[in-house]
């Protein structure tokens, strides 16, 4: 069985919020860290208790997100789930960093505009 990795999206971003987050990218991999499945799921409604029920029903491994409040932060890690928050930027590229191992959390991911 393959490691699972949850992406909270807004459009084509990794979302600001994890309680506002209406959709997720839900990516297996496997022991090498080849995609073998990408799902897209939308959310019936904005829920971080339901976002939290869904990652331990899908067994997901690692949680990358923006925001997290505190309390769902330490209740996915008591339940030993990975979570990369602090997150901005294409949820595609936080993904490949993430496959990588070059992925922290509070990672700003948008080009900066005006620094050399």
């Amino acid at each position: 069985m393959g490691k699972k990795i949850m992406v909270t999206l807004y459009r084509d971003e990794v979302a600001p919020r994890f309680d506002l987050c209406s959709e997720v990218l839900l990516v297996t991999v496997d022991a090498t860290g080849h995609e073998v499945r990408r799902q897209d799921l939308v959310l019936a409604h904005s829920s971080a208790d339901d976002l939290c029920d869904l990652v331990l029903d899908r067994e997901v491994s690692t949680v990358i997100t923006g925001g997290i409040e505190e309390e769902h932060y330490h209740y996915l890690r008591w339940k030993r789930v990975e979570v990369i928050d602090g997150v901005a930027g294409l949820a595609g590229e936080a993904l490949a960093l993430y496959l990588r191992g070059e992925l922290e959390p509070g990672a700003i991911l948008f080009p900066r505009l005006g620094h050399d």
